[in-house]
């Protein structure tokens, strides 16, 4: 069954629990929108500062000419144009700080200084200012000089090391994995640097977010392991170093499905559905440990089952007998999901710049039942709120244009 996607309005005038919240993003890609993405969502009045004219890089991967990531994680914000290389520009930066609880920035470590727009001068202004410094490898340490972009995080973190087959290279993610990562953890860290504000009274912090330490976290107890094993696991594609059985299996129809049996529970369930209930006591697969080391033997025991079914047969044997498989589904397949289109979990909200008028994108996360997230407006054009931003410093209209000519906006 399918149907349409759900399709949403922006509310700007909708009740949202961040509201009072004010954040400069001064950032530029992803990392930086990722961490106001989730504030703007929740109701932070964040206001992107870009540079004159071209404006966030971030604008600049489209997809037939639509600023598609620009689009989804830009959306809820404001955007005013700012040439911080300009004295002028970092004059009316100070002014603005004094007006906002927050500054994102993601520049090389040193840039602010070197403008003279340190933390300790922006929170001389601003007291209760919090500043949060996203970087490739920290503020500190041998690498602070160095470049950081995600995909070289990726690959010295352990994740490229880990992730593909081991008889091929490694393997880099297809997305900005490590910037979205340290977004999310940079906008908890801003909370918690507001509460001490709000709560305690305190005073403004700064935020030393590398994105190398964010995806180092998640990337499991690696350290832990090797310290105890002294071996480097290999790389196994879908399969797992921990538990098994666990892998993507393909069906009749060319089509896939992807399992998980990491319990005890759950393997002899797996057994019992695929007509093999005479190997939960094999001594080869009795224990997960048994399993993992004979996961060659295990394997294609599973992988011939599925290869005997459809998808659609795959799914409704397991599902009934509650086994832990699921469909391995494209975006395609995924905007024609019934759980997705029920859920909510991707709408459509009106765009000016698509054919259709409309954009499909994430819904809100996460789903809070007393102060949930809010879509209160379309991600904006570069400089569209210079006028009132400004006009809060008692900039006039002939001003701004004089602004405009000398190019500091």
């Amino acid at each position: 069954m399918t149907k349409f996607l759900p399709q949403e309005e922006f509310r700007p005038d909708a009740k949202v629990p961040l509201e009072g919240i004010r954040v400069l993003d001064l950032s530029r890609l992803v990392s930086g929108n990722m961490v106001t993405h989730v504030l703007a969502d929740y109701g932070a009045e964040v206001v992107k500062i870009e540079k004159p004219g071209s404006g966030d890089d971030l604008r600049n991967w489209t997809t037939d000419g639509v600023s598609t990531h620009w689009k989804v994680y830009c959306r809820n914000k404001k955007s005013i144009s700012l040439d911080l290389r300009k004295t002028k520009g970092r004059e009316i930066l100070l002014k603005l700080i004094v007006k906002f609880d927050v500054l994102v920035e993601n520049f090389k470590p040193g840039t602010l200084e070197k403008w003279g727009l340190g933390p300790d001068l922006l929170q001389e202004k601003n007291p209760k200012l919090t500043v949060v410094r996203i970087s490739g490898w920290g503020q500190t340490g041998p690498w602070s000089h160095k470049p950081g972009f995600g995909s070289l995080v990726e690959a010295m973190s352990g994740f490229a090391a880990m992730n593909g087959f081991g008889d091929r290279p490694p393997v880099l993610p297809p997305l900005a994995m490590a910037d979205m990562i340290a977004g999310l953890y940079g906008a908890f860290s801003i909370m918690v640097a507001i509460r001490e504000v709000e709560q305690k009274d305190g005073e403004g912090q700064v935020i030393d977010l590398s994105l190398f330490e964010p995806i180092l976290s998640i990337l499991g107890p690696m350290a832990a392991i090797y310290s105890i094993s002294k071996e480097i696991p290999l790389r196994t594609g879908s399969l797992s170093n921990t538990t098994a059985p666990r892998n993507v299996y393909q069906c009749k129809d060319g089509k896939f499905v992807a399992l998980s049996a990491s319990m005890q529970a759950m393997f002899e369930r797996l057994m019992r559905t695929i007509g093999r209930a005479d190997l939960i006591d094999n001594p080869n697969f009795k224990t997960n440990t048994d399993r993992v080391q004979n996961n060659h033997l295990l394997d294609p025991i599973v992988g011939d089952f599925m290869m005997a079914k459809t998808q659609e047969e795959c799914l409704a044997i397991f599902e009934e007998a509650d086994v832990t498989v699921g469909a391995v589904a494209d975006v395609a397949q995924l905007m024609e999901s019934y759980y997705v289109q029920e859920r909510g979990s991707l709408v459509e909200l009106p765009d000016k710049h698509t054919k259709s008028g409309r954009m499909p994108m994430h819904a809100t996360v996460p789903r809070m039942s007393g102060t949930p997230a809010r879509m209160r407006n379309e991600a904006p054009e570069i400089g569209e709120h210079n006028t009132s931003i400004y006009g809060e410093l008692g900039l006039t209209n002939s001003e701004l244009t004089k602004l405009k000519e000398d190019g500091v906006i």
